[in-house]
């Protein structure tokens, strides 16, 4: 199995989006989709050029949507690194582009 690594403001990410879950949809569901992540997780470190480039929103970056969320990696020296997990509703809280 190909492997992948989390950085920092994914993983605050992901905790971000499990704690919401848990709040508006409940404990099971939240489970689920956490756990759909990570599978998706896997899928990108197996198959990382699967998913198609955004050079427009960062050089280097690339996309893969899983829910309602978006997994933004990049692919360095053959390893993957996630970077972050937004929703349409982060990327306008947040007000500014992904880091």
């Amino acid at each position: 199995m190909a492997a992948y690594k989390l950085n920092h403001a994914a993983r605050d990410d992901i905790k971000r989006i499990y704690l919401r879950g848990v709040t508006d949809f409940g404990e099971v569901r939240s489970d689920s989709y956490y756990a759909a992540l990570f599978d998706r997780f896997d899928t990108i470190a197996e198959k990382p050029y699967m998913y198609p480039a955004v050079d427009h929103i960062r050089d280097g970056y690339r996309r893969s949507v899983c829910g309602v969320d978006s997994i933004y990696y990049r692919i360095l020296d053959g390893d993957v690194e996630i970077m972050r997990v937004l929703g349409r509703q982060d990327l306008l809280e947040l007000g500014k582009p992904i880091s």
